[in-house]
C-alpha cells in the first residue's frame, strides 16, 4: 500500500478527535466512600485507563455522550453515559455478590502476581475446532508437544509436563493415567468451555501448589451479574483437513442467589494430511459434558460444585507405540468462599477435588500385533484440596497463608500375548503380565505464606515461602525393579521454595517487574517408578529411579510493559512488553543410557541398553520474549512477537531436551464490535542446538501463514472462517514426536497439518 494513502486515511479517521477533550473523575466504593485503586474504565470507542491510588482517572480524547464501562474486582460492573465531559465526575460502585472465579489474575495491576500473561476471549475468537492445547499455539513463549492430533501438551520456555503447574479454575488437577501421556489434562476440558488462560511465567507465587517452571490456569466460563436469567449457546465447526466435526451446547440459569450451568460437546476428527498429501494417523472421537452449580448463602458467602466427564474413543497416536481404545475421566470439585469479613481474617477460600481416569490402550492396529498383541488397562486417581486465609494485620499488609494437599495414585498392567518369537510361530501363545505403575502413589502436603506490602504508592513488594512434605511409595514392585533398588520403602522428602519480587507501577502506561523464584519439583511417577517401558521420543526402554533428588529452578527475571499514545489527537497507541530470564538448575532430572541395564522386552531389538533417570549437577536456561504492537486508524492493529530459549546441559555438553527454536510472529488485524479479521505470519528458525542423548534430530526452519475472519451478522450469532497454513507448507515442529510402530513410516518426525480450511458458528440466547 502506498504510504501517502495510508497517511490520508489516518488523517480522515482522526478528524473527529480534533473536537475531543479529556474526561476526569473519581471511582469510590458505595459502602464506605473510599477510593478504589486500579478500577478499569473503558469507553465505547475502545479507550481505556485505570484509577490511581486516590481513585482518580483521566480518559483522553473523548467526545460528548461517551459511555463508560467501569469494572473492579468484587464490585458490580456498570455502564454510565457522560453528557458533560467538561465537569469531573464521581462514580460509586456497589459490591457484587461474592464469586468463585478460580482466577489468579484479577485485573488489578498492582496486586496481581508479577510477570503474568493473560489470554482472553476464546469464545469469540475460536473460528476452528481444536484441542485445548491448541489455545496455546499463538501465545508468545509457548510451543506444543505433539504425539498426534489428540495427546498434545503445552511447553513454556522449554519446561513441560509436571515442570509446569497446569490446572484449571484455580487449582483443580487431573493427572494422566497413560505413561506415554496419551491423556494429559488438556484432553479433559474442551476449548469452547475455556474463558481465558492465565500464566505466571515462573515460580513467582507459592499459593497455587509446588511450582517449578510456571503456572498455567485454564479458567472455565462462569455466570456474571450481566448473565442473570436463562441463557445458553450452541456452536459447531468443520475442518476440511481431516473431515473433522465439532459441536457444543451450553445452558445456564443464574440469579443473585444461585446459578447452574451445563455443557456438552462432541468431537469427531479424522486423519489429517501434511503439505505433501501424506495421511497422518491421528483420528479420534470424544464426548464431554459438565455441570457447574453455585449457591450464594449471603453476599459474602458462596458454595460452588463442578462435575465433568470426558470420554475418548479410538484415538490414533502417530508418535506412540500403542493407540487409545478408551479413555474415561471424571472430575468433581467443590469450592467455598467467605469474604469481606471485618477483623484480622478478611476472607477464607477452600477447595477440594477428585479425579479418576480409566485408560485402555492396545497395539491391535500396529505392525507388532502380528508377533505380540498387547492391551493395557490402567487408572489414575488425583485428589487434593486447599484452604487459604487472607489476613490483614495492618491496613497496608496483605498476608495469604494456608495449606494444600495433592494425592496422585496410579496402577494397572499390560497383558502381552506372544504369538511369534525368533524361532517362528508358537503353537501355544505365551501370556505375560507386566506391571506398568507398580501400584504407586505420591502425596504432597504444602504449607505456604505469601505477603504483599506497598513500599510506596507505586511500588509493591511480594515475598513468599513454601514447605512441601512429599511421600512416595511403590506398593507392588516388579521383581527386577525390587532387585535393582533394594530400599523400596516409603520415602519422604522435605522441599523448601520461595519467591521475592518488586512491581513498580509508574502509571497504567508503564510497569517494571523484577523477580526471583526458587521452584522445587520432586520427581514424577514416570521418573520414579516406570520399569522398562518406552516413554520417550526415542526407542529406548526407560527405567525409573525412586531415589531421585528434587530438581530446583533458581529463576531470575526482569520485565517491562507499557503503552504510549502515538498522537495527542488520536486514539492510536503503541504497546510493548519484554521479559528476560535466567534459570540455574540443581539436580535436573534426565534419562541417561545405562550400559548395565539391558533391554527387557524384545531383547534382540536395538537399542540394547535402557535409559535410567538421573540427576544432573550443572544445567541452566536463559531466554526472552519481546512484543511490540501498534493500534492505528481506530480499528487496525499490528503486533510482532519474538521468543527465544537457550538451554545447556554441561554434564553431557549438549542442550537440554525439548528446547523450542527461535520463533517470530507478525500479526495484522482489523477489529470492530461485529467484525474482525487477522493474519498471522510465523517464522520458525532451524533448531540445531539439540539433546543427542534424548534422540533429538536437527529440525529445519519453516514459515507459515494463517488467516482468520469473524462476523456477527445478527444479534447473538457469530460466524467464523479460517485458512490455516495457507501456502500448504510441509513442516514439523521441533517438539513433535517421531513416528512409532507405524507400518508406513520410519522414525522421522511427525509433520503438522497442511492447508486446512475451517468454519465455525455459534448462536447465543
Amino acid at each position: 500500500m502506498n504510504l501517502k494513502y495510508l497517511w490520508v486515511l489516518s488523517v480522515l479517521l482522526s478528524t473527529p478527535l480534533l473536537y475531543a477533550q479529556n474526561l476526569s473523575g473519581k471511582i469510590i466504593s458505595k459502602i464506605d466512600q473510599q477510593p478504589l485503586d486500579g478500577a478499569h474504565i473503558l469507553t465505547n470507542n475502545g479507550l481505556a485507563t485505570y484509577t490511581n491510588f486516590d481513585g482518580d482517572f483521566v480518559v483522553k480524547n473523548v467526545e460528548e455522550n461517551v459511555i463508560l464501562t467501569i469494572s473492579y474486582v468484587g464490585y458490580k460492573t456498570i455502564q454510565q453515559q457522560v453528557l458533560d465531559i467538561n465537569t469531573p465526575i464521581v462514580i460509586t460502585l456497589q459490591e457484587a455478590p461474592i464469586a468463585i472465579n478460580g482466577v489468579l489474575v484479577t485485573g488489578n495491576m498492582k496486586i496481581d502476581p508479577v510477570l503474568t500473561l493473560e489470554t482472553n476471549d476464546y469464545v469469540k475468537k475460536i473460528v476452528q475446532p481444536r484441542n485445548v492445547a491448541d489455545l496455546f499455539n499463538d501465545v508468545n513463549g509457548f510451543s506444543l508437544i505433539k504425539r498426534g492430533n489428540y495427546a498434545i501438551d503445552p511447553s513454556f520456555r522449554a519446561t513441560q509436563y509436571e515442570q509446569l503447574n497446569v490446572q484449571f479454575d484455580g487449582g483443580t488437577k487431573a493427572m494422566n493415567a497413560c505413561p506415554n501421556r496419551m491423556d494429559p489434562i488438556t484432553t479433559h476440558v474442551i476449548p469452547e468451555e475455556i474463558e481465558k488462560i492465565e500464566i505466571i511465567k515462573g515460580p513467582y507465587s507459592v499459593r497455587y501448589g509446588a511450582t517449578f517452571g510456571g503456572i498455567v490456569n485454564m479458567v472455565t466460563q462462569k455466570p456474571t451479574v450481566e448473565d442473570y436469567g436463562l441463557h445458553g449457546s450452541v456452536s459447531g465447526g468443520y475442518e476440511s483437513n481431516g473431515n473433522s466435526m465439532v459441536s457444543m451446547a451450553r445452558l445456564q440459569q443464574a440469579t443473585e442467589k444461585y446459578d447452574v450451568a451445563g455443557n456438552i460437546g462432541f468431537r469427531d476428527f479424522g486423519n489429517y494430511e501434511d503439505g505433501e498429501g501424506t495421511e497422518i494417523p491421528s483420528s479420534f472421537r470424544s464426548l464431554d459434558y459438565g455441570i457447574k452449580a453455585g449457591v450464594n448463602f449471603t453476599e459474602n458467602q458462596r458454595l460452588q460444585a463442578h462435575w465433568r466427564q470426558s470420554f475418548g474413543r479410538d484415538v490414533l497416536h502417530a508418535g506412540l507405540p500403542m493407540d487409545t481404545k478408551e479413555d474415561n475421566s471424571s472430575i468433581l470439585s467443590l469450592d467455598y468462599k467467605l469474604g469481606s469479613m471485618p477483623g484480622l481474617v478478611e476472607s477464607i477460600d477452600s477447595k477440594i477435588y477428585y479425579s479418576y481416569v480409566d485408560h485402555i490402550m492396545t497395539n491391535y492396529n500396529r505392525p507388532t500385533f502380528m508377533m505380540t498383541s498387547a492391551i493395557s488397562a490402567i487408572d489414575a486417581t488425583t485428589a487434593g484440596g486447599k484452604v487459604e486465609l487472607k489476613l490483614k494485620p495492618t491496613d497496608n499488609l496483605a498476608l495469604f497463608t494456608g495449606v494444600d494437599v495433592l494425592h496422585i495414585a496410579r496402577d494397572g498392567n499390560r497383558t502381552r500375548l506372544v504369538k511369534r518369537n525368533a524361532m517362528g510361530i508358537l503353537d501355544t501363545p505365551l501370556t505375560f503380565e507386566d506391571k506398568i505403575w507398580q501400584d504407586s502413589y505420591i502425596n504432597d502436603i504444602g504449607l505456604f505464606a505469601e505477603s504483599k506490602y506497598p513500599l510506596s504508592e507505586k511500588t509493591m513488594l511480594t515475598a513468599g515461602v513454601r514447605y512441601d512434605n512429599v511421600t512416595s511409595e511403590s506398593k507392588d514392585p516388579e521383581v527386577d525393579f525390587a532387585a535393582l533398588y533394594t530400599n523400596l520403602d516409603k520415602r519422604t522428602e522435605h522441599n523448601f521454595s520461595g519467591t521475592a519480587s518488586i512491581k513498580y507501577v509508574y502509571s497504567p502506561q508503564f510497569i517494571m517487574e523484577v523477580a526471583y523464584g526458587r521452584g522445587v519439583r520432586s520427581a514424577n511417577m514416570i521418573e520414579r517408578f516406570i520399569n522398562h517401558f518406552s516413554v520417550g521420543q526415542d526407542a529406548y526402554e526407560y527405567v525409573g529411579n525412586p531415589n531421585l533428588k528434587a530438581e530446583v529452578n533458581n529463576q531470575f527475571e526482569v520485565g517491562f510493559k507499557g503503552k504510549m499514545p502515538i498522537s495527542k489527537n488520536t486514539s492510536d497507541m503503541f504497546s510493548y512488553s519484554t521479559s528476560f530470564y535466567y534459570s540455574l538448575y540443581e539436580n535436573y532430572i534426565v534419562a541417561i543410557i545405562d550400559e548395565t541395564q539391558t533391554r527387557k522386552f524384545m531383547p534382540m531389538n536395538e537399542p540394547s541398553n535402557a535409559k535410567v533417570f538421573r540427576n544432573l549437577d550443572d544445567a541452566y536456561k536463559t531466554g526472552f520474549e519481546i512484543m511490540a504492537g501498534v493500534d492505528f486508524c481506530n480499528h487496525f492493529n499490528f503486533t510482532t512477537e519474538l521468543a527465544y530459549v537457550y538451554a545447556k546441559n554441561n554434564d553431557l555438553n549438549e542442550s537440554l531436551p525439548l528446547v523450542p527454536p527461535l520463533v517470530t510472529r507478525f500479526k495484522l488485524g482489523f477489529e470492530k464490535e461485529k467484525f474482525w479479521v487477522n493474519a498471522e505470519y510465523r517464522l520458525t528458525a532451524e533448531q540445531d542446538n539439540i539433546a543427542y542423548s534424548f534422540g533429538e534430530q536437527v529440525t529445519p526452519g519453516y514459515e507459515i501463514m494463517d488467516l482468520r475472519l469473524g462476523v456477527i451478522p445478527m444479534k447473538n450469532l457469530t460466524l467464523g472462517v479460517a485458512a490455516l497454513n495457507v501456502f500448504d507448507k510441509t513442516y514439523s515442529n521441533h517438539l513433535n514426536f517421531a513416528f512409532n510402530n507405524q507400518a508406513e513410516f520410519g522414525t522421522e518426525p511427525i509433520n503438522d497439518p497442511g492447508r486446512n480450511l475451517s468454519v465455525f458458528v455459534q448462536y447465543e440466547f
